[in-house]
Protein backbone atom coordinates (compact mmCIF):
# COMPACT_ATOMS: atom_id res chain seq x y z
CA UNK A 1 0.00 0.00 0.00
CA UNK A 2 1.31 3.55 -0.70
CA UNK A 3 0.98 6.34 1.15
CA UNK A 4 -2.17 8.93 1.92
CA UNK A 5 -0.22 12.42 1.29
CA UNK A 6 -3.62 14.89 1.27
CA UNK A 7 -3.73 17.25 3.96
CA UNK A 8 -7.45 18.14 2.93
CA UNK A 9 -10.15 17.20 0.93
CA UNK A 10 -11.86 19.74 -1.38
CA UNK A 11 -12.52 18.09 -4.44
CA UNK A 12 -12.78 14.80 -6.25
CA UNK A 13 -9.78 15.64 -8.88
CA UNK A 14 -7.31 15.41 -6.05
CA UNK A 15 -7.60 11.53 -6.15
CA UNK A 16 -5.62 9.23 -8.41
CA UNK A 17 -6.05 5.37 -8.14
CA UNK A 18 -3.81 4.49 -5.60
CA UNK A 19 -4.94 7.11 -3.36
CA UNK A 20 -8.38 5.73 -3.98
CA UNK A 21 -7.02 1.90 -3.08
CA UNK A 22 -5.35 3.36 0.23
CA UNK A 23 -8.63 5.23 1.07
CA UNK A 24 -11.00 1.58 0.16
CA UNK A 25 -8.50 -0.77 1.66
CA UNK A 26 -8.94 1.26 4.96
CA UNK A 27 -13.06 1.33 4.54
CA UNK A 28 -12.85 -2.49 4.12
CA UNK A 29 -11.10 -2.49 7.64
CA UNK A 30 -13.33 -0.27 9.15
CA UNK A 31 -16.98 -2.19 7.42
CA UNK A 32 -15.15 -5.59 8.80
CA UNK A 33 -13.99 -4.45 12.22
CA UNK A 34 -17.97 -3.43 12.83
CA UNK A 35 -19.52 -5.94 11.32
CA UNK A 36 -17.81 -8.29 13.76
CA UNK A 37 -17.82 -6.08 16.39
CA UNK A 38 -14.33 -5.85 17.23
CA UNK A 39 -13.97 -2.18 17.36
CA UNK A 40 -10.30 -2.73 16.89
CA UNK A 41 -10.11 1.27 15.88
CA UNK A 42 -12.78 2.21 18.68
CA UNK A 43 -10.01 4.50 20.58
CA UNK A 44 -7.47 5.10 17.26
CA UNK A 45 -9.04 9.16 17.59
CA UNK A 46 -9.21 9.23 21.44
CA UNK A 47 -7.59 12.64 21.93
CA UNK A 48 -8.76 14.07 18.53
CA UNK A 49 -11.91 16.89 17.68
CA UNK A 50 -13.62 17.59 14.93
CA UNK A 51 -15.19 20.83 14.34
CA UNK A 52 -18.81 19.72 12.40
CA UNK A 53 -19.61 23.11 10.62
CA UNK A 54 -22.40 23.15 8.27
CA UNK A 55 -24.04 26.46 6.75
CA UNK A 56 -26.15 24.25 4.70
CA UNK A 57 -28.96 21.33 5.97
CA UNK A 58 -27.51 17.75 6.03
CA UNK A 59 -28.80 14.13 7.34
CA UNK A 60 -26.49 11.61 6.08
CA UNK A 61 -23.16 13.67 5.80
CA UNK A 62 -23.25 15.49 9.28
CA UNK A 63 -24.32 12.34 10.72
CA UNK A 64 -22.71 9.98 9.41
CA UNK A 65 -19.12 12.18 9.69
CA UNK A 66 -20.34 12.37 13.39
CA UNK A 67 -21.25 9.05 13.84
CA UNK A 68 -17.81 8.27 12.04
CA UNK A 69 -15.82 10.37 14.61
CA UNK A 70 -17.29 8.66 17.63
CA UNK A 71 -16.87 5.36 16.92
CA UNK A 72 -13.06 6.22 16.46
CA UNK A 73 -13.52 7.55 19.82
CA UNK A 74 -12.46 11.28 19.09
CA UNK A 75 -14.78 14.03 20.13
CA UNK A 76 -17.26 16.30 18.38
CA UNK A 77 -17.85 19.96 18.17
CA UNK A 78 -20.96 20.82 16.01
CA UNK A 79 -23.46 23.05 15.96
CA UNK A 80 -27.22 22.62 14.05
CA UNK A 81 -26.89 25.46 11.92
CA UNK A 82 -23.80 27.57 11.30
CA UNK A 83 -25.14 30.09 8.95
CA UNK A 84 -27.75 30.89 12.06
CA UNK A 85 -26.01 29.81 15.32
CA UNK A 86 -22.72 31.15 14.32
CA UNK A 87 -20.44 34.37 13.92
CA UNK A 88 -21.47 33.98 10.23
CA UNK A 89 -25.03 35.58 11.43
CA UNK A 90 -23.19 38.77 12.63
CA UNK A 91 -21.08 38.72 8.82
CA UNK A 92 -17.85 36.99 9.96
CA UNK A 93 -16.22 35.98 6.99
CA UNK A 94 -15.44 32.16 6.37
CA UNK A 95 -11.59 33.17 6.43
CA UNK A 96 -11.84 34.21 10.10
CA UNK A 97 -14.16 31.34 10.95
CA UNK A 98 -11.69 28.98 9.98
CA UNK A 99 -9.23 30.43 11.90
CA UNK A 100 -10.57 30.33 14.61
CA UNK A 101 -12.31 27.17 14.34
CA UNK A 102 -8.48 25.25 13.72
CA UNK A 103 -7.96 26.71 17.61
CA UNK A 104 -10.42 24.23 18.91
CA UNK A 105 -10.48 21.17 16.41
CA UNK A 106 -7.99 19.10 14.80
CA UNK A 107 -9.87 18.50 11.61
CA UNK A 108 -13.31 20.59 10.07
CA UNK A 109 -15.99 19.37 8.21
CA UNK A 110 -17.62 21.63 6.01
CA UNK A 111 -20.59 22.21 4.42
CA UNK A 112 -21.38 25.54 2.75
CA UNK A 113 -23.44 27.23 0.22
CA UNK A 114 -20.94 28.89 -2.33
CA UNK A 115 -18.92 26.74 -4.67
CA UNK A 116 -15.42 26.94 -4.45
CA UNK A 117 -15.99 27.48 -0.14
CA UNK A 118 -13.93 24.26 0.97
CA UNK A 119 -10.87 24.98 -1.32
CA UNK A 120 -10.85 28.43 0.37
CA UNK A 121 -11.16 27.19 3.81
CA UNK A 122 -8.52 24.86 3.62
CA UNK A 123 -5.75 27.51 2.49
CA UNK A 124 -6.46 29.30 5.47
CA UNK A 125 -6.23 26.52 8.31
CA UNK A 126 -3.81 25.04 9.54
CA UNK A 127 -5.70 21.89 9.98
CA UNK A 128 -7.44 19.43 7.58
CA UNK A 129 -10.75 20.72 6.18
CA UNK A 130 -12.59 18.18 4.16
CA UNK A 131 -15.50 19.35 2.26
CA UNK A 132 -19.12 18.04 2.55
CA UNK A 133 -20.94 19.95 -0.15
CA UNK A 134 -19.93 23.27 -1.58
CA UNK A 135 -23.37 24.98 -3.10
CA UNK A 136 -23.61 23.59 -6.75
CA UNK A 137 -19.74 23.19 -6.49
CA UNK A 138 -18.44 19.16 -5.06
CA UNK A 139 -19.28 16.17 -2.53
CA UNK A 140 -16.01 14.70 -2.73
CA UNK A 141 -16.29 12.29 0.16
CA UNK A 142 -20.30 11.46 -1.23
CA UNK A 143 -18.34 10.53 -4.87
CA UNK A 144 -16.25 8.42 -2.75
CA UNK A 145 -18.76 6.53 -1.19
CA UNK A 146 -20.75 5.71 -4.18
CA UNK A 147 -17.73 4.57 -6.28
CA UNK A 148 -16.93 2.28 -3.15
CA UNK A 149 -20.43 1.34 -3.83
CA UNK A 150 -19.79 0.56 -7.20
CA UNK A 151 -17.08 -1.20 -6.71
CA UNK A 152 -18.55 -3.68 -4.63
CA UNK A 153 -21.13 -4.57 -6.88
CA UNK A 154 -18.69 -4.84 -9.99
CA UNK A 155 -16.15 -7.09 -10.87
CA UNK A 156 -14.05 -3.77 -12.07
CA UNK A 157 -14.93 -0.25 -12.81
CA UNK A 158 -13.12 -0.42 -16.16
CA UNK A 159 -15.99 -0.74 -19.47
CA UNK A 160 -19.37 0.26 -16.81
CA UNK A 161 -21.58 2.57 -18.34
CA UNK A 162 -23.37 4.58 -16.04
CA UNK A 163 -26.43 6.75 -16.26
CA UNK A 164 -26.57 10.38 -14.50
CA UNK A 165 -30.22 11.08 -13.97
CA UNK A 166 -32.05 14.25 -12.56
CA UNK A 167 -30.50 17.92 -11.43
CA UNK A 168 -27.71 17.53 -13.18
CA UNK A 169 -26.67 21.44 -13.46
CA UNK A 170 -26.42 22.25 -9.71
CA UNK A 171 -25.78 18.48 -8.28
CA UNK A 172 -22.52 18.25 -6.89
CA UNK A 173 -22.59 14.55 -6.41
CA UNK A 174 -22.85 13.58 -9.83
CA UNK A 175 -20.55 16.32 -10.48
CA UNK A 176 -18.00 14.90 -8.07
CA UNK A 177 -18.40 11.01 -8.93
CA UNK A 178 -17.87 12.39 -12.95
CA UNK A 179 -14.71 13.78 -11.82
CA UNK A 180 -13.55 10.24 -10.05
CA UNK A 181 -14.85 8.03 -13.28
CA UNK A 182 -11.93 9.72 -15.26
CA UNK A 183 -9.76 7.31 -13.65
CA UNK A 184 -11.36 4.54 -15.27
CA UNK A 185 -11.04 3.08 -18.58
CA UNK A 186 -13.88 2.46 -21.01
CA UNK A 187 -16.81 4.59 -18.91
CA UNK A 188 -19.61 5.61 -20.89
CA UNK A 189 -21.75 8.55 -19.33
CA UNK A 190 -25.01 9.48 -19.82
CA UNK A 191 -26.73 12.38 -18.76
CA UNK A 192 -30.27 12.18 -18.90
CA UNK A 193 -31.96 15.59 -17.24
CA UNK A 194 -34.39 18.10 -17.69
CA UNK A 195 -32.97 20.81 -20.22
CA UNK A 196 -32.91 23.36 -17.74
CA UNK A 197 -30.92 21.11 -15.64
CA UNK A 198 -27.94 19.89 -18.39
CA UNK A 199 -24.98 19.25 -17.08
CA UNK A 200 -22.38 22.40 -17.31
CA UNK A 201 -20.16 22.41 -20.35
CA UNK A 202 -16.72 22.19 -18.27
CA UNK A 203 -17.66 18.89 -16.68
CA UNK A 204 -18.51 17.61 -19.91
CA UNK A 205 -14.81 19.11 -22.06
CA UNK A 206 -13.22 17.31 -18.70
CA UNK A 207 -14.76 14.07 -19.63
CA UNK A 208 -14.07 14.51 -23.14
CA UNK A 209 -10.02 15.65 -22.28
CA UNK A 210 -10.02 12.13 -20.02
CA UNK A 211 -11.40 9.45 -22.98
CA UNK A 212 -14.77 9.34 -20.84
CA UNK A 213 -17.43 9.09 -23.60
CA UNK A 214 -20.48 10.83 -23.00
CA UNK A 215 -23.99 11.80 -24.44
CA UNK A 216 -27.01 13.48 -23.15
CA UNK A 217 -30.29 11.90 -23.77
CA UNK A 218 -33.67 13.06 -23.08
CA UNK A 219 -35.03 9.71 -22.64
CA UNK A 220 -34.83 7.50 -19.56
CA UNK A 221 -36.61 4.50 -20.52
CA UNK A 222 -34.00 4.64 -23.87
CA UNK A 223 -31.20 4.55 -21.64
CA UNK A 224 -32.42 2.38 -18.48
CA UNK A 225 -31.48 -1.38 -20.64
CA UNK A 226 -27.79 0.17 -22.49
CA UNK A 227 -26.20 0.74 -18.47
CA UNK A 228 -25.08 -0.89 -15.57
CA UNK A 229 -25.39 1.88 -13.43
CA UNK A 230 -28.64 4.34 -13.03
CA UNK A 231 -27.87 7.83 -10.43
CA UNK A 232 -31.05 9.33 -9.68
CA UNK A 233 -31.04 12.41 -8.23
CA UNK A 234 -33.78 15.00 -6.88
CA UNK A 235 -34.47 18.49 -8.58
CA UNK A 236 -33.03 20.70 -5.94
CA UNK A 237 -35.95 23.79 -5.14
CA UNK A 238 -33.24 25.19 -3.10
CA UNK A 239 -31.26 25.83 -6.00
CA UNK A 240 -33.63 27.48 -8.28
CA UNK A 241 -33.82 31.24 -9.30
CA UNK A 242 -36.59 30.97 -10.88
CA UNK A 243 -39.80 28.70 -10.12
CA UNK A 244 -40.95 28.08 -13.74
CA UNK A 245 -37.78 26.48 -14.02
CA UNK A 246 -38.20 24.10 -11.37
CA UNK A 247 -41.84 23.38 -12.20
CA UNK A 248 -40.67 22.27 -15.65
CA UNK A 249 -38.10 20.16 -14.27
CA UNK A 250 -39.81 18.47 -11.08
CA UNK A 251 -41.25 14.84 -11.87
CA UNK A 252 -39.80 14.74 -15.17
CA UNK A 253 -37.85 11.65 -14.28
CA UNK A 254 -39.59 8.93 -12.34
CA UNK A 255 -38.03 5.26 -11.58
CA UNK A 256 -40.98 3.20 -10.75
CA UNK A 257 -41.64 -1.04 -11.52
CA UNK A 258 -42.17 -0.35 -15.09
CA UNK A 259 -38.69 1.50 -15.66
CA UNK A 260 -36.96 -0.97 -13.62
CA UNK A 261 -38.18 -4.08 -15.83
CA UNK A 262 -36.45 -2.22 -18.27
CA UNK A 263 -32.72 -2.34 -16.79
CA UNK A 264 -30.05 -4.90 -17.16
CA UNK A 265 -30.41 -8.17 -14.53
CA UNK A 266 -27.03 -7.11 -12.93
CA UNK A 267 -27.41 -3.32 -12.73
CA UNK A 268 -27.87 -1.71 -9.72
CA UNK A 269 -30.15 1.47 -8.90
CA UNK A 270 -27.97 4.45 -6.75
CA UNK A 271 -29.26 7.96 -5.23
CA UNK A 272 -27.26 10.16 -2.79
CA UNK A 273 -30.83 10.70 -0.91
CA UNK A 274 -32.97 12.23 0.01
CA UNK A 275 -35.29 11.30 -2.46
CA UNK A 276 -38.72 13.21 -3.32
CA UNK A 277 -40.50 11.41 -5.90
CA UNK A 278 -37.62 10.14 -8.32
CA UNK A 279 -37.74 6.84 -7.32
CA UNK A 280 -41.14 4.74 -6.31
CA UNK A 281 -40.99 3.08 -2.86
CA UNK A 282 -42.16 -0.06 -4.64
CA UNK A 283 -38.39 -0.16 -6.24
CA UNK A 284 -37.21 -0.34 -2.27
CA UNK A 285 -37.65 -4.34 -2.48
CA UNK A 286 -35.68 -4.55 -5.71
CA UNK A 287 -32.15 -6.07 -5.07
CA UNK A 288 -30.83 -4.05 -7.65
CA UNK A 289 -31.57 -0.88 -5.30
CA UNK A 290 -28.73 0.02 -3.66
CA UNK A 291 -29.18 3.67 -2.18
CA UNK A 292 -29.48 2.52 1.33
CA UNK A 293 -26.54 0.23 1.22
CA UNK A 294 -24.92 3.45 -0.15
CA UNK A 295 -25.91 5.66 2.65
CA UNK A 296 -24.65 3.22 5.13
CA UNK A 297 -21.02 2.93 2.82
CA UNK A 298 -20.84 6.89 3.94
CA UNK A 299 -19.67 5.41 7.44
CA UNK A 300 -16.69 3.42 6.75
CA UNK A 301 -15.43 5.73 3.72
CA UNK A 302 -15.53 8.85 6.59
CA UNK A 303 -14.18 7.00 9.37
CA UNK A 304 -11.06 5.77 7.22
CA UNK A 305 -10.47 9.45 5.81
CA UNK A 306 -10.53 10.72 9.67
CA UNK A 307 -8.61 7.64 10.35
CA UNK A 308 -5.68 9.26 7.39
CA UNK A 309 -6.33 12.63 7.62
CA UNK A 310 -5.06 12.82 11.17
CA UNK A 311 -1.99 10.49 10.20
CA UNK A 312 -2.28 6.93 11.09
CA UNK A 313 -1.12 6.28 7.74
Amino acid sequence: MGRFNLEHVYESQQFDLELLDIIFNVADEMKKDLSAGQRHYSQALKDKIMASLFYEPSTRTRFSFESAMARLGGSILTTENAKEFSSAAKGETLYDSTRVMCGYADLIVMRHNEPGSAKRASEASSVPVINAGDGSGQHPTQALLDLYTIKDCFPTVDGLSIAMVGDLKYGRTVRSLSYLLTKYDNITIYFVSPSVCRMDDDLKDYLTTNNVEWQEEGSLEKVLPLVDCVYMTRIQKERFNDLEDYQRASGKYILGLDQVKLMKEKSIIMHPLPRVDEISREVDEDPRAKYFEQAENGIYIRMALLFLLLGND
